[in-house]
């Protein structure tokens, strides 16, 4: 039964409330600080924690809660006649509830004014420390962390009868998980934050990647495998996942989905965001992790049948990502292929009762933002890469023709929206592109002649002109031999990085071929 709980709390949602309801049950409220005076000044009975251990809070209340009194009252074993002898001898009442929650740590570093004085002094010490003793003892203690969890709480304890309520042993386990796992991730910040700073004497200085790094997910489930199915695999989410990131999808219906599922999810919704520059409709169609299919239009309908005209036999069994809300029409026209994963930002209720006799497809609801992680990071043997993510998008300013032939208006938007499309396509990446659709794309070749090759016969084979068409390589022309299969194959303007020991070699190719090009400076490699 729960007779006194400790309140200290620096997150105040929800704490009145429920201070309130756990005083109407009769549980004795201890309290700190401004906590404390918020209790008292809305007339809840609460006891000062100086009062209680009879120690008044000191060194500018870095000392609080750091007593005999509050931790024997903690982690004091109700089991052990030991343990509950001691706290009779030395007068010490049982703290059968905690809810702490901690100084805002992570928000104060985020600021750019913040200073190491600033972020030392949003050290918590005494709330991790209570946190973790409560936890320790979860079978005798009920902790609490975090808001959301008070109305769990206080109906567990009302459904135990009248008078003072109790919290089962399962809830107490889990919300004691929960402690150890946020007081984990907050020392991890703590860490990543110091670890970071300059050798400077003032530390005035943060490197982008601290010497130690500890990052922190929840798993949302366990996948039925991985890549293959014998590999077992598992999904996590950051603790806050950024705005418009896959990981705030919301599933509409359709099978659990799968490891694949996710990787090339994430790919098409990631490219079909990049679309909404132009302010039309976008379609992006994925098939193992690289765009087979991407267009613009004039509604979701118009935009998905152009993307499917690139490649639609590589379509079958993919994945199919909107920037517009899906409406029936467009569901009707998606339902006579075989699709694995639906994405938009919404679906029209005529949609949704269309692709309800699809059961297996997957619909995902995701809204629209244009956030990135903040790391890209990958696993390799004994470690981790880590980098930026590749956010940049090149803008006109930045272009450079390099060709004695200058580009058309027409031919300056078909390059970028090729540029656009050639960020999400695995290295070594060819992409023809016209009127705001891809034709053909070369995709993961050890050669890029090879991806302009196979570009081509993609077009080809879906019975696409690609005469006046524009390329997007992502990285330079090692030679001359790559720009001549796209000419040949009816190019009239390519963009490209730039940077290669030949560069001169394909510029004059490019005016012997009478073709524009134009230098991004940027590469775009995708591994």
């Amino acid at each position: 039964m729960i007779t006194q709980a400790l309140i200290s709390v620096s997150d105040k949602t929800g704490v009145l409330d429920f201070a309130r309801a756990l005083s109407a049950m009769g549980v004795g409220i201890l309290s700190t600080g401004g906590t404390a005076k918020l209790l008292a000044d809305n007339g809840v009975p609460v006891t000062e924690v100086a009062d209680y251990t009879g120690f008044p809070e000191m060194l500018d209340g870095r000392v609080k809660t750091l007593h005999p009194k509050v931790h024997g009252g903690i982690l004091a074993r109700r089991d052990t006649p030991e343990h509950v002898a001691k706290l009779l001898e030395h007068a010490i009442p049982t703290i059968d509830m905690v809810v702490v929650n901690l100084y805002p740590f992570q928000q104060a570093v985020a600021k750019d004014s913040c200073t190491l004085e600033d972020a030392i002094e949003n050290i918590d010490i005494g709330g991790p420390t209570m946190l973790r003793s409560a936890a320790k003892n979860h079978k005798d203690v009920v902790v609490v962390c975090d808001p959301a969890d008070y109305g769990m709480v206080l109906a567990e304890m009302k459904g135990t009868g009248p008078g003072v309520g109790a919290v089962s042993y399962d809830t107490k386990f889990m919300l004691a998980k929960k402690v150890f796992a946020h007081t984990a991730q907050y020392d991890g910040a703590i860490t990543n934050y110091l670890t970071s700073l300059g050798e400077d004497k003032a530390h005035a200085t943060r490197a982008a990647y601290p010497h130690v790094l500890n990052m922190t997910f929840n798993k949302v489930q366990d996948m039925r495998y991985g890549e293959n199915p014998h590999q077992s695999a598992a999904f996590y989410r950051d603790l806050v996942p950024a705005a418009g990131a896959l990981a705030n999808y919301k599933q509409l219906q359709g099978k659990e989905l799968s490891y694949n599922n996710i990787a090339d999810a994430d790919a098409a919704w990631e490219c079909v965001k990049s679309l909404g520059a132009e302010g039309q409709a976008g379609c992006v169609i994925v098939k193992h992790a690289n765009p087979c299919g991407v267009a613009l239009g004039a509604d979701a309908f118009d935009a998905y049948s152009r993307a499917l005209q690139t490649d639609p036999t590589s379509a079958f069994g993919g994945i199919i990502a909107f920037n517009v809300e899906v409406d029936g029409r467009t569901a009707l026209e998606i339902a006579k292929l075989f699709v694995e994963v639906l994405i938009a930002p919404s679906f029209s209720p005529e949609a949704k009762q269309l692709m309800a006799a699809k059961q297996n497809v997957r619909m995902l609801e995701i809204a629209l933002g244009g956030a990135s992680n903040p790391f890209d990071v990958k696993r390799v043997g004994g470690g981790l890469l880590v980098q930026s993510p590749d956010a940049k998008n090149v803008g006109l300013g930045e272009l450079r023709v390099v060709t004695r032939q200058q580009p058309t208006q027409q031919q300056l938007q078909d390059m970028l929206f090729a540029w656009r499309v050639a960020k999400f396509v695995k290295s070594n990446a060819i992409v023809f592109c016209a009127n705001g659709m891809t034709l053909g794309v070369g995709a993961g070749q050890m050669s890029r002649i090879d991806s302009a090759r196979i570009a081509a016969i993609k077009a080809q084979n879906g019975g696409l002109s690609l005469a006046g068409s524009a390329v997007a390589s992502d990285a330079f022309f090692p030679f001359r031999d790559g720009l001549d299969v796209v000419v040949d194959a009816g190019a009239s303007c390519v963009i490209q990085p730039g940077g290669s020991m030949r560069d001169q070699e394909v510029i004059d190719a490019a005016d012997e071929r009478g073709v524009v090009m134009l230098y991004t400076g940027t590469r775009h490699f995708r591994h």
